[in-house]
């Protein structure tokens, strides 16, 4: 079995400005901070003789070869993002950057969500990219439309209670 991996598919190339702000961010540490500290561990197991028992040597080449991927990886990727920092002139349809109040029609429970680019997601503060199931079928809806969403568990029908943007 080979190393080689199919492409990952292509993701809007959208963020917003904290994202932007946070992959930025990463970027710096990874570059002034793990790697310098990686390559020093590395240089000193390197330095204690045969490599192909060395333990501390094998992990810290890996270890090293992930950040300089991550590297290679925001490098390019902060490259190709647009930046959307201005809300859209329709502040009443739901658009990236939307954060979004529903109400799920089958037990009346209440969700809130933001709709992110695919670099920023987070399940736990509610931020979901704009290339997910739920925020494909949302985009252009107002406030008061249903909207049913093909999830993993099967349709789910969702009522849009609020739409609002950050200043």
């Amino acid at each position: 079995m080979g190393r080689w991996r199919a492409a990952a598919p292509a993701s809007t190339a959208l963020i917003t400005r904290a994202g932007h702000q946070r992959l930025k961010t990463e970027l710096d540490d990874l570059w002034r901070v793990q790697r310098p500290e990686v390559v020093r561990a590395l240089a000193a197991a390197a330095a204690e003789g045969d490599r192909s028992e060395n333990a501390e040597y094998t992990y810290r080449k890996k270890q090293l070869g992930g950040i300089d991927r991550r590297v290679r990886y925001l490098s390019k990727r902060l490259e190709a993002l647009r930046v959307i920092e201005a809300p859209p002139s329709d502040r009443n349809a739901v658009f990236f950057g939307a954060k979004i109040t529903l109400e799920r029609i089958s037990d009346g429970e209440e969700l809130v969500y933001c709709i992110v680019g695919p670099d920023e997601t987070d399940a736990p503060l509610g931020h979901i990219s704009i290339d997910s199931p739920l925020a494909r079928a949302l985009l252009k809806k107002r406030v008061d439309d249903d909207v049913v969403v093909e999830l993993p568990t099967g349709p789910c029908a969702f009522l849009i209670l609020d739409v609002g943007y950050d200043a």
